[in-house]
């Protein structure tokens, strides 16, 4: 480490340059998240526009963006910086760690220092393994499907001290496997990115919930100075009425206008609303609460179309839907959320619509609405049974897929939308050209026709199980504009 030439006194001359220096860095630095901040209220916004803005909520100056937002400020959408990262490419992540870099060099907060590199560290870690063309929810191999079980499930402070006693005994002289040891700390490292990651998801979570218990006591109040003083005004008239009209009896006095209605007696509005058991409605309120924290961020009101981002108002234009379409099927099986052993599969793969220009002067493409499940579970073959047990499982592995498409507006409805499997390089099924311990996987594509683009998405390229039993389900129909193909692959028993 070199030793720092500066004298400890400086002359005078240069403390006044080095405090221009960093006035001038903190200008630009709030100029760089304003111009962040306005990209992002005019619908601009790239990743690391959200980065900033989601900062800000737990940065001690957040104000820097409260004259681009005005009163808009705390019902702007603060996204997940996880799910920012979710589908960027290779070369859009690699943009990003510069941007990242960028800020790097211009902040003096340490809390914000930490917020950046931990970001750096997860975009390095997402384009290592687009790289190796890995999906995130997929390990490398068993070995390491079970470091990510074991430190998944720890906090910052247990990571923490678990990298101290790797580097311990790294450093130590006794006969280790080294190799492990440096992957086990090389994926530690990530976690602890991802553990800080949740840290600042849940500070900014808690700013969003401050804010709005804030605006809603503000509300309260303001709807009760505003019930009370019609109330007054309405008791004094009735005062008034009464000193004026000794000689009226008491049957003749006016009911009070604010006296509830009796509660025995429905109105008309009140009659065609649906009913509900109250054991419903109670498990109902649950899995919306279950799903709300699974989502991971507080919903914001709805502002105006110019300040959502481009991806979110193309989509409000392309799924505009008539009365009577299949949107409530679509809201009905979000609100089911995910099983146990499930988790939502929303990546898209991208590929191109035959036939697409013969129809898209006349129609306006899209791309269908859906909301896919992957099944997951445990494989007990011979070795897994050897090595685990219920108390220590193995890791878990992707059993099947339910897919469920909304075509709404499918002009020929007289032909149902179908799927094809597509392998790459000539692949037949069966076949195998990745290394042992990996799984091979193809593209699912559904067709449909106008004004629909075609749709596709990577699953494991394994045997389907075509039994219509309940502990299998498959299931392949369309109805009333909603395509569900829902299957699980064949399990393989192997003979003594």
């Amino acid at each position: 480490m070199p030793t720092p030439t500066v004298p400890a006194k400086r002359p005078a001359p240069d403390a006044q340059e080095k405090a221009w220096v960093a006035d001038e860095d903190r200008f630009v630095l709030q100029q760089a998240k304003r111009k962040a901040a306005i990209r992002v209220k005019a619908g601009r916004a790239e990743a690391i526009d959200w980065l900033v803005v989601t900062l800000t909520a737990v940065d001690p100056e957040r104000n820097l963006v409260s004259d681009v937002f005005g009163e808009e400020q705390a019902e702007v959408e603060l996204r997940n910086p996880e799910d920012v990262l979710e589908d960027l490419t290779d070369r859009q992540l690699q943009e990003l760690e510069k941007d990242i870099e960028a800020y790097v060099a211009l902040e003096q907060s340490k809390s914000n220092l930490e917020y950046w590199a931990t970001m750096k560290t997860i975009c390095q870690e997402r384009r290592k393994q687009s790289s190796r063309n890995l999906p995130s929810a997929r390990g490398v191999s068993s070995v390491s499907a079970d470091l990510d079980k074991l430190l998944g499930s720890k906090n910052l402070d247990e990571l923490g001290k678990l990298e101290m006693q790797i580097h311990t005994k790294l450093a130590s002289d006794k006969a280790i496997d080294t190799d492990y040891w440096e992957h086990l700390l090389s994926s530690l490292l990530v976690h602890k990115a991802k553990a800080r990651l949740r840290n600042v998801s849940q500070g900014i979570m808690h700013v969003k919930m401050g804010g709005l218990r804030r605006q809603q006591c503000e509300n309260a109040f303001t709807l009760r100075a505003r019930f009370e003083g019609k109330l007054s005004s309405t008791h004094m008239t009735f005062s008034e009425k009464i000193l004026g009209h000794d000689s009226i009896s008491q049957s003749d006095h006016p009911r009070h206008p604010l006296d509830p209605e009796p509660f025995l007696r429905l109105a008309l509005d009140d009659k065609q609303l649906p009913s509900v058991e109250e054991q419903d409605f109670l498990e109902n309120v649950t899995s919306e609460r279950l799903r709300v924290l699974k989502t991971g961020f507080l919903s914001k009101r709805k502002l105006s179309t110019s300040a959502q981002p481009p991806l979110k108002r193309a989509r409000a234009d392309d799924d505009f839907e008539p009365a009577g379409s299949s949107a409530t099927s679509f809201d009905r099986e979000v609100a089911r959320g995910v099983g146990e052993n499930e988790e939502v599969l929303n990546t898209e793969e991208s590929v191109a619509t035959k036939n697409l220009q013969s129809w898209s002067g006349k129609y306006r493409p899209r791309k269908p609405k859906h909301f896919n499940r992957v099944q997951t579970g445990y494989e007990w073959n011979k070795y897994n049974q050897t090595h685990y047990d219920h108390d220590n499982p193995p890791p878990k592995v992707i059993q099947g897929y339910k897919f469920n498409i909304f075509y709404p507006d499918l002009i020929d409805k007289t032909r149902a939308p179908t799927y094809k499997i597509e392998r790459e390089g000539g692949r037949r099924r069966g076949q195998s050209f990745v290394p042992a311990g990996q799984e091979d996987t193809c593209l699912i594509r559904f067709v449909a026709g106008p004004p629909y683009e075609d749709i596709a998405f990577k699953i494991v390229d394994k045997e389907w199980d075509y039994s219509a039993k309940r502990e299998r389900g498959f299931r392949s129909s369309f109805d009333n504009g909603i395509l569900q193909l829902h299957f699980q692959f064949k399990k393989i028993y192997y003979r003594k």
